[in-house]
């Protein structure tokens, strides 16, 4: 059986994500995003700028411009019914089972659900710890299937079993964090 993950590493979700809490203009999602997820997403200005124009091509956000006395207009950016309902499967879909997923992809929608409920919080991690044992037990019967004459086959593999290891053993920290702010 397939999972329901949503595959994409695609920074309109974290551009969706903040204009879901409050409509913004570009300069400013660029500072949030520096300022809150510079660990985890590395977009110019100029690429934020390109997504949002993307974005609104898709209809996914609407844009509005606001004349300002002795300044440039500035466009500010909302979403759309689409855009909403679109960011909303996103966050609730648990990320692939590979590092850079968990990292990039995940690191994001907890930002987002710790930032909305800390009970969406706790769901998504729940959703991620056991779409990630699903992963680690695919790659090791896939491991368990390679010539004992490929070793380098067996090491690579090895690596990402560790790797995904290590990954479930933080997933299960942050549950025990989360957790323990929903008991508040």
């Amino acid at each position: 059986m397939k999972s329901a993950t949503i595959g994409s590493l695609s920074p309109e979700y974290v551009l969706l994500g903040m204009l879901a809490q409050n409509p913004a203009h570009g300069y400013e999602l660029h500072q949030r995003l520096s300022r809150d997820l510079n660990q985890v997403w590395h977009l110019s200005q100029s690429q934020i700028y390109n997504i949002l124009n993307r974005l609104e091509n898709q209809d996914d956000i609407r844009g509005t411009i606001l004349e300002q006395d002795k300044l440039p207009d500035k466009r500010y950016f909302e979403l759309t019914q689409s855009g909403n309902d679109r960011y909303k499967q996103w966050l609730l879909a648990p990320s692939r089972t590979t590092v850079r997923a968990i990292r990039v992809e995940f690191t994001t929608r907890l930002y987002f659900a710790v930032a909305q409920d800390v009970r969406i919080a706790q769901k998504i991690v729940e959703g991620q710890i056991a779409e990630t044992q699903q992963g680690l037990k695919r790659l090791i019967n896939q491991q368990a299937l390679i010539p004992d004459d490929q070793i380098f086959n067996k090491l690579g593999l090895d690596l990402r079993i560790r790797q995904i290891k290590s990954i479930l053993e933080w997933l299960e920290s942050i549950l025990v964090s989360v957790e323990a702010r929903v008991d508040l």
